[in-house]
């Protein structure tokens, strides 16, 4: 399957069956994301892998949007070891001191990691709507180390299916600029 086939094959699952994802092929998905890119290449990262029927109970209790995925994965980043870049300018004159690209960084691993779960014949849900702090409560992370997203893997049910916006795209002319 070339690229963009796989990039379109991938859909948000939020029904999945009950059978747990074999270890070779977590160790795929653990791999895209070691390899994903962040900024300086400082690899920020903090993957906690939940599948033991206690620590999947326990995302399940902190947030609805774990589903009943055999394997759930939260992506963290380490803020202080993300790279800052020092002199930015945000939106139109408004600056900051710095900044942090540990959520930039989060995102893209866990982007590799659902193109790796689509390609093994998997599906995902990258999750955002969650309570922070329920997550804090319910996982002990090293000082510094925050949930970035949470990603939902498993087989898709006999009934999962891509949303009805799923194809809906706009076209190229309304998303990109050319100078």
């Amino acid at each position: 399957m070339d690229f963009l086939e796989l990039a379109r094959s991938r859909y948000s699952v939020r029904d999945y069956d009950a059978r747990p994802v074999e270890q070779d092929k977590i160790d795929r998905i653990l791999e895209a994301a070691r390899v994903a890119p962040t900024g300086a290449n400082r690899q920020p990262q903090r993957l906690y892998v939940l599948r033991s029927e206690d620590a999947l109970g326990r995302i399940r209790a902190a947030t609805r949007m774990a589903f009943n995925a055999p394997l759930v994965i939260i992506v963290c980043a380490c803020v202080e070891e993300a790279w800052h870049n020092q002199r930015e300018t945000l939106m139109r004159g408004t600056t900051c001191d710095t900044y942090n690209v540990a959520e930039m960084d989060a995102s893209i691993v866990c982007d590799h990691m659902q193109l790796a779960a689509t390609e093994l014949g998997l599906g995902t849900l990258w999750v955002r709507g969650y309570d922070t702090q329920a997550i804090l409560d319910a996982f002990e992370f090293p000082e510094g180390v925050v949930p970035i997203c949470i990603l939902d893997v498993g087989y898709p049910s006999e009934t999962a299916h891509p949303s009805k916006m799923h194809a809906d795209r706009k076209p190229l002319s309304e998303t990109v600029v050319e100078w």
